[in-house]
């Protein structure tokens, strides 16, 4: 069996035990409830102190949970609720198009993939929750850098791979990739990560306007093209899907 942090289970401990009972705990009361020396709980308390997990009152000097496991929790919500919020549009959108769908959000310098609907055909797929795609080359990647200012960081700062002989790698003609999306309202990737794969993506807002995510189809080049452009029907696909999402996490029409 895999050998365990003790430290880590006893901050674990700590972070269950001020989520519940009491709304503050002393020292004495972290420490007695976990069977700690005071030492030890008050080194754990201090650490999770400095990560602003845990928060100390200054005049009781009683210990709470702290203001960063919030924003970890919405982020964790923010998800999840993105997620609930598109399966049946994503299932819509897998049956409308015949292609398979993806659902991204930033995650460090990538996109995450939180949700993938199969193709609608007997084919042997590989589901891909939990994958990460590039930022400048993939149609959702590229969405959320033209959209979303920490993306457009990431995307910018960073060393942009050559997949293939159609990557965009240069600064300055990323930029411009990045604008038109803005200016048209959806991305494309046609054999910029894959050979002989496409894809369309646009964003999706939440209830304050901000971009939160992406929704996107990937399919043979054969098959989201038709005479060497993107099928105009599957980016009309797509932009529904992300208004629908979008107008379900309350950002209204635009």
């Amino acid at each position: 069996m895999a050998r365990t942090i003790q430290s880590l289970e006893r901050a674990a401990a700590m972070l269950r035990l001020l989520a519940g009972g009491e709304r503050r705990l002393g020292l004495s009361d972290v420490a007695a409830a976990l069977g700690l020396a005071k030492g030890t709980a008050h080194g754990i308390l201090r650490t999770l102190q400095q990560e602003g997990f845990v928060e100390q009152d200054p005049t009781s000097g009683r210990y709470q949970l702290g203001a960063e496991l919030l924003r970890l929790g919405n982020s964790y919500l923010d998800v999840h609720e993105l997620r609930a919020r598109a399966l049946v549009w994503t299932d819509d959108l897998a049956r409308s198009s015949g292609e398979a769908v993806y659902l991204g959000v930033l995650h460090q310098q990538g996109v995450l993939v939180v949700h993938h609907v199969f193709r609608p055909d007997d084919s042997r797929q590989v589901l891909e929750v939990g994958a990460m795609q590039p930022l400048h080359s993939t149609a959702l990647g590229k969405v959320l850098s033209a959209y979303d200012p920490v993306a457009h960081a990431e995307a910018t700062e960073a060393a942009r791979e050559e997949f293939t002989p159609h990557t965009v790698t240069g600064l300055a003609d990323f930029e411009g990739v990045l604008d038109l999306i803005r200016a048209r309202g959806w991305a494309s990737d046609v054999e910029e990560t894959w050979e002989g794969v496409a894809s369309v993506a646009a964003p999706i807002y939440d209830r304050r306007r901000m971009p939160v995510g992406a929704v996107g189809i990937t399919g043979a080049v054969e098959r989201v093209r038709e005479d060497g452009e993107l099928r105009s029907t599957l980016v009309a696909a797509v932009r529904d899907c992300a208004r629908a999402v979008s107008r379900d996490l309350g950002a209204g029409r635009f």
